[in-house]
């Protein structure tokens, strides 16, 4: 029997998620009688998840904003967002003398393969490369 695709209880936290719907409400409190405080729509945003509570994790985003949301609006996929500052450089392969494939604006979003001596794979709607891992905020340990 396979596993679901969401965040499951059987891992320990802290861990990575991202978002793996088109609209998701982050609430002030663990349940849906709590207040929504913010509503993301950006499929893969790398979160933390720091606690769980039955079906409901809380969460850290990037911006380091803290609130619950519900486990089937995550995924262990990982995600991972470019940090605020300069463009940074994807290249063909994981060092910097390699070819240089495109330049990232801080803010975008991709989905974060491995990670290997400070670099890591990153792939951008289909847009494929490396970028280093300290310019990206989703990837080492949670």
């Amino acid at each position: 029997m396979s596993a679901p695709a969401h965040a499951e209880d059987d891992n320990g936290v802290p861990y990575w998620a991202s978002i793996d719907a088109e609209v998701a409400n982050m609430r002030v409190g663990p349940g849906n009688s709590f207040r929504i405080e913010w509503v993301y729509r950006r499929m893969h945003l790398p979160v933390k998840v720091v606690r769980r509570e039955g079906p409901w994790r809380q969460i850290e985003d990037p911006d380091g904003t803290r609130g619950w949301m519900r486990d089937l609006l995550l995924s262990r996929q990982r995600g991972a967002i470019v940090r605020a500052g300069e463009l940074v450089e994807m290249h063909a392969e994981g060092n910097s003398g390699s070819a240089l494939l495109w330049q990232v604006e801080p803010g975008v979003v991709g989905l974060l393969g491995e990670c290997e001596a400070g670099w890591c794979s990153f792939d951008v709607e289909g847009h494929r490369g490396f970028v280093r891992e300290d310019a990206i905020w989703g990837a080492g340990a949670p």
